[in-house]
Parts: structure tokens; sequence; C-alpha cells
């Protein structure tokens, strides 16, 4: 039999309306509508009712025959609104409309459905598994953002730059460790979401519309059917707190910091004066008025894209904060702001991992940028140290020197033995051994530090960390 097209107007009465006298103004009922933004919710809201059904069949509180009517139709309707079969459009949310549909093509025996459950714990489930999709996937686009990350950081244990404090030199580096850096940032987020997933992997469906039902209800048959680890245990608190929305909103808000950050960076890289970076023509953009342009704008819309997550957290914050217990339509709001956040981190996360294998790196660039920022200083006044001279005092004499290369446009591995021995007798030949870039990389061994070895351990302690990230 030829499954029914149903594409239902929405009814002038409403499925709550029995105890309601007339009809609800139109502008008000547009107003109240959540289906423009919640019917992307469709494939979980049909998913956790056919779970509800079949529970309801199992416990004997719906015929087994209606419960196979419903739960047919109900997979007929998924694959007619993913074949675009129906337009879900016109009605009061995705769970109304489903029931309509389903009413409309089954009759009275669609109505059931319903039993022992409330659109509070439905919305509740609905949130709950798509948020969980949600993580699963910004958990996978940061693995691949970690892995190119280690696989550039691999490829340059060798290519020194500059380290910067306040945006001035501070000490030599290598790209490798700059990018170990951002990986370090990264894993640690990949890591919130890990958490996030267990705070939201708990069941809501059978908590009612605020304290539960009287129907002899399975939650456990329905938490195994779809696969949820935990139930939540207060009917009052899994129908009303969104604090693992939250918690999505506040992870994606640490994260979309950290790729504003690095893109920050990028753009400064890529700009005329540092140049310590080239892009690819397939991630920047011309001017329309000055031909010689290569603007970094995707960069700047990922660093721009971070205030918009911002504002979804802090909405969302703003709403819930003065909320009682336990539902409150207030709470529609939350949704707009998950679908909008969600869109925007994953599109953000995809296109910067594409983008960064395509970005070339100057190597002589940086290193002559590195041998001109005077960045030995700190290892001179090491070099003295290690001659027994107090480090207050080792720090000035070598801040007298960097005084003086300013004052005679000259580096620290410019100068002459003679003019060392200016500011302290106890300068020897070994000093420019002590200042030279790669020894100071190299000799920075310590877990954490710049040294090849220090990095080579550290990207095999992150990667091993990785594949324990479940």
């Amino acid at each position: 039999m030829a499954t029914k097209k149903s594409n239902p107007k929405q009814p002038n009465k409403k499925m709550w309306s029995g105890a309601f006298v007339g009809t609800l103004n139109p502008q008000a009922d547009d107003f109240n509508s959540s289906l423009r933004f919640d019917k992307r919710m469709y494939q979980e809201d049909i998913t956790g009712s056919i779970a509800h059904c079949e529970m309801l069949g199992k416990q004997k509180i719906l015929p087994l025959a209606d419960v196979k009517k419903i739960t047919d139709e109900l997979k007929n309707i998924l694959s007619d609104i993913e074949k675009n079969k129906i337009k879900v459009q016109n009605g009061e949310d995705i769970h109304m409309f489903v029931e309509q549909v389903l009413t409309d093509r089954i009759g009275d025996v669609g109505k059931k459905l319903h039993t022992g459950r409330s659109r509070n714990d439905q919305v509740a489930l609905d949130t709950r598994m798509y948020i969980k999709r949600a993580i699963n996937e910004v958990r996978e686009l940061l693995k691949n953002l970690i892995n190119e990350l280690v696989k550039i950081a691999k490829e340059n244990l060798e290519t020194i730059m500059p380290a910067f404090t306040h945006l001035q030199k501070a000490q030599p580096t290598t790209l490798a460790h700059y990018l170990m850096a951002y990986a370090e940032m990264f894993t640690r987020d990949l890591e919130r979401f890990v958490e996030n997933y267990k705070r939201t992997d708990y069941m809501p469906l059978g908590n009612g519309a605020l304290c539960g039902t009287t129907y002899n209800i399975d939650r456990e048959y329905t938490k195994k059917y779809l696969g949820f680890a935990n139930l939540t245990p207060n009917s009052l608190d899994g129908v009303s707190d969104r604090d693992y929305l939250l918690e999505f909103l506040f992870n994606s808000s640490t994260t979309m910091m950290h790729l504003s950050r690095f893109n920050e960076e990028i753009i400064i890289f890529v700009s005329n004066d540092y140049r310590y970076a080239k892009l690819s023509d397939q991630f920047s953009t011309g001017s329309s008025i000055m031909p010689q342009k290569k603007n970094p704008d995707i960069n700047e819309l990922v660093r721009g894209k971070t205030g918009r997550v911002y504002g979804d957290l802090i909405s969302l914050l703003t709403t819930m904060k003065g909320l009682p217990l336990a539902y409150n339509k207030d709470m529609q709001e939350d949704k707009e702001c998950i679908f909008d956040c969600y869109d925007t981190i994953k599109i953000c996360l995809e296109v910067f991992t594409l983008m960064l294998p395509t970005l070339v790196w100057d190597k002589e660039r940086m290193l002559q940028s590195a041998n001109g920022g005077h960045m030995a200083a700190t290892d001179v006044a090491d070099y003295l140290v290690g001659k027994n001279v107090p480090f207050r005092d080792a720090h000035e004499i070598s801040g007298s020197l960097v005084r003086y290369c300013l004052e005679n446009n000259k580096t620290l591995n410019e100068l002459k033995l003679e003019e060392y021995k200016k500011f302290s007798k106890l300068f020897e030949k070994d000093v420019y051994k002590k200042i030279d870039l790669k020894t100071l990389v190299e000799n920075r061994k310590v877990p954490g530090g710049p040294s090849k070895a220090a990095v080579k351990k550290e990207i095999a302690d992150l990667l091993a960390k990785l594949k324990s990230v479940k």
C-alpha cells in the first residue's frame, strides 16, 4: 500500500485545547511556534517516539497491533521527511507536527502515541539526543585538527622561529613547539566535550511534565533502546535544566577562543611586515580596488564568528538565570542558541583544518627574524650565572649589552669578544656557542620545552592521549 502523502495545515483546534474556548490569536500562534527552528530535530523526535511506543507495547499499556501501526507509520514519516516528500511547516513545534501527520494518516490510533509522556520530557529527550550527536561530530573535527597540527609539527622539529610575549620577541623556539601549544589547547577542548557527553547521556523520557507518570512505564527499556547510559534521577531536574546545553555552549566558546587566538597570529604572521607564512590562494581573497592585496578573510571570519558563539552562551545563561522549577516557555529559546553554535563551530573547525596544511611557512624568514631579536639575552645572563655571578647582576649586565646593541645597530652574536669584555671580564669565546640559536633551543630539554627531544616526547604523549579519548 502506497504511503499517504501528508502536508497538514495548522489545525484550528490545538491538541491541548480541551479547556479553552475560542482559538489562539494568529499572531500569538505564530509567535508561540518553534517549528521553524526545532524542525531540525525531526530525526530525534521520531526515533524517541518509536522507542516510547515500543515500550508502551512491551508494558501492555497499548495493544501490540496499535504499536505496530504507530511505529510503522512513524518510520514512513521519517523516510518521507528525509526524501522531502513532506514539508515540515505549519505547526506549533516538531512534536505536534509529527503527531498531527501521524493522526492524519492512521486516524485515532495515532492519538495514543503520547500516552505516558509530556512535551516537557519529549523535548528534553530530543535536545539530549541532538547534542550527543553534535558533541560526537565536534569531537571528530577536533581530532582531525589536532592530527593535522601534529603532522606539521613533526615536519618542523628544527624550524626555528621567535616566540613572543606582549608581541615582543622573547626567546627562540621551533615551529613544532609553537604548533604543539595549540594542539594541547585543542586536546583539552576535546576532553571537555568528552565530559560534556557523559553528563548529557541521561535519558529523561518518563519524567512526564514534571513529576513522572502513574503509568507502569519501563524507563530502563527506553534508555537501552535509545542508547543512553543513565536515567535522569529526578523528574523535576530532568525536564527543567539545560546545563548540558550550557556546557556545550561553554566548551564551544572555549574552542572558538583558541581558534580565534590561532587565527589572530596567522593574520599577523602573513602580514607584509612579518612574512613568516604565505596564504594559499584557496584560502584568501583579494580587494575590489587594490590589486596587490591578499587578504586573510577566512582567518578573520573565524576570529569574528567567535563573538557569535559567545553570544549564544550568554543568551542561554541569561534565559535560564531566573527560571523557577520546572519547565517554562522561556526554555524554548535554547534551540536557536544551540543550533547556531553547532553550525558555527562545525564550519569553523572544518574550514580551518582544510586551510592549515596549505600555509607555506618561510623558514629562512623566521630564522632571520629570530636572529635579529636579541633573544639570547636571557642565555647571556645564564652564562654569567654559570660563572658564579648572581642572577640579578647577570641580568643587568645582559640588559646593558642589549642597550649597547641597539645603540650600535648590532645583534648579540655580532659583537666581538672585546665588546663583551667591556661589560664583564668573565666572557670568553664559549659565549658564542651559548648564544647560537640552535644551541639555545636544544639546551631547553626540560619537559615541555622546545628542544627536538622534548617536542618529540610531547607529540608521542599527546598521540597516546588522543587514542585513549573515546
